[in-house]
């Protein structure tokens, strides 16, 4: 019988560490990619990160710091003010999955983070690639 991997899936990829990296790494492709930086205001992409953070930390099975400070994550909504085009879909996949790359996690656990970011990413399209609302 194999032996089940202990904690939650959050503490079984690293912890906080890894999502720190993860969405570093992430931002770092954001902010060389002109399309998506225009879509964050703030010229500084540091509370980005940490509320992407949080949000993933949260969803993967660790601290609900991300529900404590801002409610419930309610991604659709939070995005509903942004025309979220397939293409732009694409280029944040690319990114995500460019810093998915730098963690060299174990393939079942790779995995099942990039089916998410797929199947989230997809949730949030609200507009055709000219910006007509669906």
């Amino acid at each position: 019988m194999d032996a089940q991997p202990s904690g939650t899936f959050y503490e079984q990829v690293g912890g906080h560490e890894t999502f720190v990296r993860l969405v570093h790494a992430f931002y770092e492709g954001v902010a060389q990619d002109p399309t998506l930086r225009a879509l964050y205001p703030e010229a500084d992409l540091g509370p980005a990160e940490v509320r992407l953070r949080m949000f993933l930390e949260q969803y993967f099975g660790g601290p609900t710091t991300y529900s404590q400070q801002r409610g419930h994550p309610r991604l659709r909504m939070r995005h509903v003010h942004y025309a979220v085009t397939p293409e732009q879909r694409d280029r944040w996949m690319r990114h995500m999955l460019a810093a998915m790359d730098t963690l060299q996690l174990p393939e079942s656990h790779d995995a099942a983070m990039r089916d998410y970011f797929r199947r989230a990413a997809d949730s949030l399209i609200n507009a055709d690639d000219e910006g007509t609302r669906l």
